[in-house]
């Protein structure tokens, strides 16, 4: 299985478009009847993407719903890989959502100051939880955050709340300027610093810098090939030649770069 680190956000309400976007080369694709549908189209959009998901795709398709009225008619579809849930404030918002829409994975996004000092309970509210992460639009307005560096400490509390609960990273928030590569290279460089992995991306010009930004450097995989052989060939804590003192903490951490590397499936 391919860790993701690209995921594309698509409008529900342009056909077109959502078909085009399973051939961008995104890890996944997520069809958005929330913020990128109008009012008045979110009853064409429902419709639009059930026909999508009428039957499977080889990319992983995920909705995000608008509200819980979109459950009946998207859960069950063969071509619907995942159901990204706005505005999640509690563990009770995911039950609810479990139980209209059995054996679906579930992502949660934090979006709200009140989601934050709930983010454990959700990260480990149900077994179809796999992963959480922030909508940063609506919690910078939540919080009255006017830098981007104000949202570091929201971001390090996620990524605490998905590691305690035992689910991935998670997928960094989007990049409003899908002009300024140079600027997206430097924020996915920070969110990777953070611990995020992998970024969500509103144009597929973003794809390919995210991927770059987020893949390991030929320097780390060097480092953790030469941490996992010495491992392979001396299992307890010891030094290598360089002087870099080397636990199983610190082999862990080199066997997830590798299995990032080969886009593999990583043990987190």
């Amino acid at each position: 299985m391919t860790i993701p680190l690209t995921w594309l956000y698509v409008p529900g309400d342009r056909p077109e478009v959502m078909a085009k976007a399973l051939s961008c080369g995104a890890d996944v694709v997520i069809v958005d009847l929330e913020d990128a549908v109008a009012p008045d189209r979110k009853e064409y959009a429902r419709a639009a993407t059930a026909e999508l998901l009428s039957s499977p795709h080889p990319v992983p398709v995920h909705v995000r719903i608008a509200d819980e009225r979109d459950l009946p008619a998207l859960a069950g579809l063969p071509g619907l890989a995942g159901l990204r849930l706005p505005k999640v404030t509690r563990a009770a918002d995911i039950h609810r959502a479990a139980a209209r829409a059995p054996d679906i994975a579930l992502y949660a996004l934090l979006e709200s100051a009140l989601a934050l000092e709930h983010a454990h309970a959700i990260a480990g509210a149900h077994p179809s939880i796999r992963g959480i992460a922030l909508g940063e639009a609506d919690l910078r307005a939540d919080l009255g955050v006017r830098e981007d560096s104000g949202l570091d400490w929201a971001r390090s509390r996620a990524v605490v709340a998905a590691r305690a609960a035992g689910l991935a990273p998670p997928v960094q928030s989007v990049f409003p300027d899908v002009l300024d590569t140079d600027g997206l290279a430097a924020s996915c460089r920070h969110g990777r610093a953070l611990g995020l992995l992998g970024r969500a991306a509103i144009h597929p010009r973003q794809l390919p810098v995210i991927e770059r930004a987020y893949l390991p450097t030929p320097q780390e995989v060097g480092e953790a090939e030469e941490i996992v052989e010495a491992a392979a060939a001396d299992a307890g804590a010891h030094a290598l030649p360089d002087g870099r003192f080397v636990d199983a903490a610190i082999v862990a951490a080199a066997r997830r770069t590798l299995s990032l590397t080969h886009r593999g499936q990583a043990v987190f």
